[in-house]
């Protein structure tokens, strides 16, 4: 099978348990350490669960980055059907 490099890109303080013990069971202790580990569904799933903590290093089977893609124009707002900014009511007591 293929391998997977996996890097830590952010920290894991104040983050659920789970998502703390999944990185435990990836090897992944600090910011910028990598690990390599054999492609099975059960560590995409894993990497899927911490996916805004970590990075894939090597991505040829996986298309997409960590980062979501851009909304469809349609879901997007439009000139007007924005709404207004809320303006400030003055100094509050």
């Amino acid at each position: 099978m293929a391998t997977i490099k996996i890097k830590q890109i952010k920290s894991r303080n104040n983050r659920p348990i789970d998502q703390k013990r999944t990185l435990d069971s990836l090897g992944l202790h600090r910011i910028n350490s990598v690990v390599e580990h054999e492609d099975t569904p059960s560590l995409r799933g894993m990497i899927r669960k911490v996916q805004h903590l970590v990075e894939v290093i090597d991505p040829a089977p996986w298309r997409a980055s960590r980062r979501r893609a851009p909304a469809p124009p349609s879901r997007r707002w439009k000139g007007a059907s924005r709404p207004a900014p809320r303006r400030s009511r003055g100094r509050r007591r």
